[in-house]
């Protein structure tokens, strides 16, 4: 990764302005690119990288403005992160949270001119469902079923962001919240807003409360069907719990979530 950097970063004629971050699958470096703040980001995931001509396809409309991009690496327009959407929802801040990111994906579903690029199908992405819930049972056996029904009939199929949540949303100043790191994905435009109630962390997302209120927000503002959004926020929690038991990691706020989804739907 540093072989990487240090040749993106000669190639674009780029200077480091900030101390590198490091995540799982990518290296982002804070750079100055022909005098205006940027980011270098460096990906080892495929998904992420195939997410990148969706990047430029939105032309910062919506979204983060792509200055270059070479392979696994993009450089992009810089967040001065002065606000952010989690710290927005912990201070008792969380329907304008929600409708800011509804407003901000409801631009990237937006009409473009533009040809479209090339997408994975949203059904793809729910393969690990598939397989968890065969060896499972509570909550992943509803995941499942809501899963099947919702690809069988998928309604209003958009180019798709595929990972909304209050972290891929930032502040861009004059611009305004912009989303970043899509993963390019093609299905029901409903699928895009299930992500952000598992979100920000179990104290808000874990709001029995809170989880009804965000329904009825998400569901105006979003112009959705509360059925079927509860149909898509059970089914994308239980891919995320799969996903979490893949990883070993803790799948406590998804397992709640989709709990929280099943219960309401049954109660309909």
């Amino acid at each position: 990764m540093k072989t990487q950097l240090a040749k993106h970063l000669a190639y674009w004629s780029l200077a480091i302005d900030g101390q590198p971050i490091q995540t799982p699958a990518a290296l982002l470096q804070p750079v100055i690119w022909q005098g205006q703040a940027a980011m270098l980001k460096i990906s080892t995931a495929s998904q992420e990288i195939e997410g990148y001509a969706l990047l430029r396809w939105w032309g910062g409309d919506g979204a983060a403005r792509v200055f270059e991009q070479s392979g696994s690496a993009i450089l992009m327009e810089r967040s001065a992160g002065s606000r952010s959407l989690a710290a927005l929802s912990r201070e008792e801040n969380d329907d304008e949270a929600c409708r800011i990111i509804c407003a901000v994906v409801a631009r990237l579903h937006s009409p473009r001119a533009a040809p479209m690029p090339a997408l994975t199908p949203l059904n793809v992405s729910f393969r690990a469902l598939e397989t968890s819930a065969l060896g499972r049972h509570g909550v992943l056996r509803p995941s499942h079923q809501a899963m099947t029904d919702l690809l069988a009939q998928p309604q209003d199929v958009r180019c798709l962001h595929g990972d909304i949540h209050h972290h891929n949303i930032l502040y861009f100043e004059e611009r305004g919240w912009l989303a970043i790191d899509p993963k390019g994905l093609w299905g029901e435009r409903a699928f895009d807003y299930a992500n952000l109630f598992c979100n920000p962390e179990i104290e808000v997302a874990g709001n029995v409360e809170r989880f009804l209120s965000r329904v009825g927000l998400v569901a105006e503002h979003a112009h959705l069907d509360r059925q079927r959004l509860l149909k898509w926020i059970l089914a994308w929690a239980g891919l995320s719990a799969a996903w979490h038991f893949e990883d070993g990691t803790s799948a406590d706020i998804a397992l709640s979530v989709a709990k929280m989804a099943d219960a309401a739907l049954n109660s309909m």
